[in-house]
Formats: structure tokens, C-alpha cells, sequence
């Protein structure tokens, strides 16, 4: 996943706050003082928690000086005098809120959590003040009338987003809607804000304890020293823990033998956040949201928030993403229901005939399936799946191998946590081009998932180089022996990474068009089209070895797991597809019908019910009450986007089949028609340069999945 803290409004040459002026107790602020580290990156070893709040208040204090310079100018609105100013107003802003929304997601501590209940509102309250400033608007307004047809490129483009961005935020709307959209955007941050802590707690709560170490009979030796470190590091209330991720299934339910422990893992997961504690309900929250964001797009003309969303985006209308979902969910369900009919049955053979499948025993007994019929588990594979090989022989190889990078680990770079490793990257041409964190294990303090941010985008304008971060929750072995990686996990590093090249290869003049700065429902497709790296042989071959031996992976055990990668695959689509419809019936709700909160579970089973995949055998992949994307993120009415850009992402794995996947030209190509462009055009542009389709051909989707 790609998540980027965005501030929407564009540190600057008109009023720049003297870096080295700003003392605390005798002490310079390193968030305001000029970072001696290559790159300006962040010197972690001098930030200190108590540094934000001064930082943001000095930085948020420079954004505001800098519009109101921009509103005194007297001269006739201009590109120069209004657009490259205000594209220049928040360059400090977006530096020390990199810095600190790193730290809130991935390694959070009680003090920066009060720090971010403080930073939020007046975050909120700034992005107020510039939205509705009218005599803002007015000299964007001008210079967009004036002067849009005579400029080309980025500056012309640059301008389109700063426009539109104003008018999709009310700057047209009458001062009194304008007045409540004001403070329905401070709820929502506020909401948002309390969304993430509770999220968070009841996750961690949510752990399931275990005394004794024949209940996880069925784990490895491996996952059994990683429940005891996790149950230490959690209090030690028992000697062993299961940790609760994020997604409704588990890893663990694949190997559990304990059918008792199997539910209560499951039912951990499924009841984190939905009021069955009492002390963790998200269902307010949710209703909350979800009516604000219904009326938010109401004031706007919008008949729902969906609509006013997917204005900005590839899909257009909810009726597009609609025929586009209900499309799939029909050539899907039968193949579900044979999937499922098929692990009951084999599961009968060994539990009877009234054996009767529920969801938690779903993994298990599929784990067993596969091995029966292809005879392959995970615990085969993953000697083979040690994350140093898989980064540095496999999603580094890959990137070299296509793009022509490499990279040179820096252990002079101070980082916010020891298992952050840093490395420099150099272009083809031995050039150092930008500098790349992977923070790979898991701990208490960071959120769940995996996803992509910056410390600095790329940016001519601002003569910055990209520093780029990756964060997953893999499990780290204890002190001396290998992390080794599921299948799932390989893929999800590889296509974290492949975000990281969107960010990395960005050739692109303005912060604000860099990198990923795209729609949602393109963002994911340089990600997900990196994930095909991984099978690939010569790729597959160089990192798939033996934490022991260092001998690849045996050429029949190969053929036997990549013969089993899209086996019972209709799970993983219907988990995504039910999270995706679920999604989208919240948001095209019109304010009066979003249910209250004792209702809100019962509207989550009519609406799977209506889209045709009320399933209890396939969940969502996220149930309402921990949708984290879309109540805390980014990807409200789009988390369609993952199986929208999928399409794309197989349409060009399919280019690059026919081009030559490990080429350097066809790298080129990829590079310079999409990877380096960032949002400086047309994306189904961009799609169609590359792979030479005018549209995305979506039947490739249940093929590359194996259905």
C-alpha cells in the first residue's frame, strides 16, 4: 500500500524561516535547522519528541506568512508572483510532518500520540484557512483564466491541480455551506485522529494468549520462538502470543491444528474493534464519518460521497467502479463456491461427514489440501524466503537488472529504529540518485500492514532528491537465526518496493505532480506490477536460496511452489472483492440513510448480500469496524483501486512478456512513458504509451489469478 501524508496546499523563497534561528531551552531544533546528512534526511540521532510541537507550530506559522505575502502582492495575478509561490508555501510543513507521520505509523510512542491529538486540528484548521481564503482563490482563479492556454507542460498541469484542487474543496461554494464544510473537515480529523489510537489498542488487545506449548501444535519451531517473543514483549501475560494483524484472516490459521485456538484467533480478529469489549467500538466512529463525508459531498452538488470522490480519479462514477466490481463478482462466485465445497469435502475425509467447514478452519484445511495434491507447505518453502536474500538478491536484483539501480548500504545515516537499514541508490550511469529505508519487523508500536512513504519527494523545483521508505510487519526470528519470509510476504516486499521505484525514478519538476502524487486508482499499479518480478526465474532463482546452505531453491520443489501460488485463489479475490463492495456501499449512502452505529454491522450484511457475495466462508479482507484504509486512510470509495489497477498492472506484465521482462529497454520504456512522469499527464495516457492498448483489458485479471 502507498500512504502519503498529503497537507494540499504546495518552504519557500518569500518568506523562509531562518533555519538556525529558532532556539528551544539553548538547543537548535534539528526539525528547523539544515540537516548536515546526505540528502537533508532527518537526523533521528537529534530529534527528540519534544522538537514536533515547536516545529510544527514554526512551520505552520511560515505556510500562513507566506499566503498572506501572497495576497498583499498588488500586482496582477501571475504564474511567477501567485502559482510558484504557493506551490513553494509549505516546503517546511511537508518536511517535518514527513518526519513525524513516519514515526505515528511505525513507531509510535503514548507522547507522540498526545503530540498528533495536538498537530491535528491545527493541520485541519490550516488546510481551512487556505481553502476558503477567498482572496487566494481569487488570484488562482485569475491566473487559471488567464494564462492556462499559454502554458504547456508541467507549469500548465501545475496549475490545472492547484485550480481544481481549490474548486473540489469549496472555494465556490457560499459562505455559509463553506462555513460548515469548514467544520465538517475538523470532525472528520478529529474522528480520524481517535480512529487510528483506538484501532491500534484494540489490536494490540486483541492478542490471544496461550499457556502452553502443545496448543500450537502445528507451527513451526520457528513461529512457536516468535509467539514467546511476542508474548514477552506484550506484557507476558501468558508464555505464548498470536498477534492480531490487520486483515480478518490470520497466518497462523494455516497450521493451527488446535480447532479451539483456531476460533479464538479468528473471533480476535473479527471482534477487535466491534463493541464486543465495550471499551473498543469503532461502529460511532464509522457512522460519524461516514455521515459527515455523505453531507461534505452534498454541500459540494454530489448526490453521495463516492460520486464526489471518483470525480478525481480513472473510474469517473460509482456506477463505473459498480459494473466494473459486480462484473467480477459474477464470473467469480461459482468459482467460490467449488472452492469451498471442495476444502469441506477433503476436510470430511479425515472429520467426518457431518464435519461442517467454518471460516477459521478454512486455511487449515486448504494448507492440507495443497499439500495432498501438490505436496508443498510453508514451512518447505520458507528456508528458501530469508528477507536479507529476498531484498538484496531479489527486489534489488530485480531493479538492477531492469532499471539498471544499484544500491550500497549506509550505516552512517541514523534512523528512528535499529532495525531500519539504509541504502544509497545509484542510476545507470553511477550517479546517486536518491536514498531508500526499509523498516521490514514487526513491533508493538507500529501499525499493521505494509506500505510506502518519503522522508523528501523528488522535486527539480526544490532541488531535492527522493528519500524513500518501505515499511512491513514481518515477523524478525530471534537473535541468531534467519526471518524467513512466507510466499505473501516475498510478494508484499516486492510490491512496497515497486511504489518505492514510482517514488525513486520520478523525474518530475514540481513536488506536488512527483512520484506517487497520482490517483488512487493508479497509484497501485507500479506496485502491483512489480510483484510479477518475483516469480520470474532468473530473479526467482538469485534470491530463493537456503538460509543454510545458500543452494537455490531445487528445480522440482521450485515447480511445485510456483504451481501453487494461485491454488484456491478465489479466496484471495472474494476477501478483496467483498472489502471493495463493502466500501463503496458505505459511501453512496446520502446522509440520511447512513445507519447509526447499533446498526452499522447489520448494514455491513445487507450490503454484501446486495452486491452478491455475502459469503461467511470468504469475509471481507477488512470488516467495517477495522477498514483502516478507508476510515483512517486514504482510499474512502477507493479501495476498488487495488483490483482496478491490477488489471493495468497484468495488461503491462504482459507488455513486458512480450517485450522482454528483464531488458533494459523495456525497463527504459516503463521508465520513461510511466515510472518517471509522475502526475505531469494524462495516466490512461501514460497506460496506453506504454503498452500500446487504448483501454485495460479486464478479462486478463481472472486469468493471471489462476480462474
Amino acid at each position: 500500500m502507498n500512504t502519503r501524508t498529503v497537507l494540499a496546499i504546495g518552504m519557500t523563497s518569500i518568506t523562509m524561516l531562518s533555519f538556525n534561528s529558532c532556539q528551544q531551552n539553548s538547543r537548535e531544533n534539528p526539525l528547523l535547522a539544515e540537516s548536515s546528512l546526505p540528502f537533508g534526511v532527518p537526523d533521528f540521532s537529534k530529534i527528540q519528541n519534544a522538537d514536533f510541537m515547536p516545529a510544527f507550530e514554526a512551520a505552520i506559522q511560515q505556510t500562513r506568512d507566506n499566503i498572506q505575502t501572497i495576497v498583499d502582492n498588488q500586482d496582477s495575478a501571475t504564474f511567477q508572483n501567485t502559482i510558484l509561490p504557493y506551490e513553494d508555501s509549505n516546503r517546511l510543513l511537508t518536511h517535518v510532518s514527513s518526519v513525524f507521520f513516519a514515526l505515528t505509523e511505525a513507531n509510535k510512542s503514548d507522547e507522540l500520540s498526545e503530540i498528533e491529538k495536538k498537530v491535528q486540528p491545527l493541520l485541519t484548521a490550516l488546510r481551512n484557512d487556505i481553502s476558503f481564503n477567498t482572496s487566494l482563490f481569487e488570484r488562482i482563479k485569475q491566473v487559471y483564466d488567464k494564462e492556462h492556454d499559454k502554458l504547456t507542460g508541467e507549469d500548465q498541469k501545475l496549475l490545472e491541480e492547484i485550480y481544481k484542487d481549490f474548486v473540489r474543496k469549496g472555494a465556490l461554494l457560499a459562505d455559509e455551506k463553506k462555513t460548515r464544510l469548514k467544520e465538517i473537515n475538523l470532525r472528520i480529523s478529529e474522528l480520524q485522529q481517535k480512529w487510528g489510537d483506538l484501532l491500534q489498542e484494540a489490536t494490540n488487545n486483541a492478542i490471544v494468549w496461550v499457556d502452553k506449548k502443545e496448543e500450537l501444535s502445528g507451527l513451526s519451531e520457528t513461529d512457536i520462538a516468535q509467539c514467546a517473543k511476542d508474548a514477552e514483549s506484550r506484557g507476558g501475560k501468558a508464555p505464548y502470543a498470536i498477534v492480531i494483524m490487520n486483515t480478518t484472516q490470520q497466518a497462523p490459521l494455516a497450521s493451527l491444528d488446535n480447532r479451539e485456538l483456531r476460533k479464538r484467533v479468528y473471533e480476535a480478529s473479527i471482534c477487535r474493534t466491534d463493541g464486543t469489549n465495550p471499551k473498543y467500538n469503532t461502529y460511532p466512529i464509522v457512522s460519524e464519518i461516514a455521515k459527515l463525508r455523505a453531507e461534505q459531498a452534498e454541500l459540494m452538488g454530489y448526490p453521495c460521497y463516492a460520486a464526489y470522490s471518483l470525480d478525481n480519479t480513472m473510474a469517473k462514477t460509482p456506477d463505473n467502479v459498480n459494473a466494473f466490481l459486480r462484473r467480477l463478482v459474477n464470473d467469480y462466485r461459482s468459482k467460490a463456491d467449488a472452492e469451498t465445497k471442495a476444502i469441506e469435502e477433503f476436510a470430511q475425509k479425515t472429520e467426518g461427514a457431518d464435519f461442517q467447514l467454518q471460516p477459521y478452519d478454512r486455511f487449515y484445511y486448504s494448507a492440507k489440501m495443497k499439500k495432498a495434491m501438490l505436496d508443498i507447505s510453508e514451512d518447505e518453502v520458507k528456508p528458501y524466503f530469508n528477507v536479507d536474500s529476498v531484498l538484496l538478491n531479489g527486489v534489488f536484483y530485480a531493479a538492477n537488472r531492469v532499471y539498471g539501480l544499484t544500491f550500497k548500504e549506509r550505516t552512517d545515516i541514523p534512523t528512528y529504529h535499529p532495525d531500519m537499514r539504509v541504502f544509497e541508490v545509484f542510476d545507470k550511469d553511477g550517479s546517486s540518485m536518491a536514498l531508500f529505508y526499509g523498516d521490514y519487523f514487526r513491533r508493538p508500536a507500529k501499525r499493521g500492514g505494509a506500505w510506502m512513504d518519503a522522508f523528501i519527494e523528488q522535486s527539480h523545483h526544490w532541488n531535492e532528491k527522493p528519500v524513500i521508505f518501505n515499511v512491513c510487519n514481518n515477523a524478525k526470528a530471534p537473535d541468531g537465526k534467519p526471518s524467513l519470509l512466507t510466499w505473501d510476504e516475498v510478494t508484499t516486499m516486492f510490491h512496497e518496493f515497486g511504489h518505492a521505484l514510482h517514488g525513486m525514478l520520478s523525474n518530475c519538476n514540481y513536488h506536488r505532480l512527483a512520484g506517487t502524487s497520482v490517483a488512487r486508482d493508479f497509484v497501485e499499479m507500479p506496485s502491483q506490477f512489480n510483484e510479477s518480478f518475483a516469480s520470474i526465474p532468473e530473479v526467482f532463482d538469485h534470491y530463493a536460496r537456503h538460509y543454510e546452505t545458500n543452494e537455490p531453491m531445487p528445480a522440482e520443489l521450485k515447480e511445485r511452489m510456483l504451481k501453487s501460488i494461485n491454488f484456491q485463489s478465489a479466496y484471495a479475490l472474494g476477501e478483496n472483492l467483498a472489502a471493495s463492495c463493502l466500501d463503496m456501499a458505505w459511501h453512496m449512502l446520502p446522509s440520511k440513510d447512513v445507519p447509526d452505529a447499533d446498526k452499522c454491522a447489520d448494514f455491513e450484511t445487507e450490503a454484501l448480500r446486495q452486491y452478491g457475495i455475502l459469503d461467511a466462508q470468504i469475509p471481507p479482507r477488512y470488516k467495517t469496524s477495522y477498514f483502516n484504509h478507508v476510515w483512517g486512510g486514504g482510499y474512502a470509495a477507493g479501495y476498488y483501486s487495488y483490483l482496478w489497477t491490477e488489471v493495468l498492472a497484468v495488461n503491462v506484465a504482459d507488455t513486458f512478456a512480450k517485450l522482454g521482462a528483464l531488458k533494459p529497454e523495456t525497463g527504459q520504456a516503463m521508465r520513461d512513458k510511466i515510472l518517471s512522469r509522475g502526475n505531469t499527464g494524462d495516466l490512461m495516457q501514460m497506460f496506453s504509451d506504454f503498452t500500446g492498448m487504448q483501454q485495460p483489458d479486464a478479462s486478463s485479471l481472472l486469468k493471471a489469478r489462476g480462474l
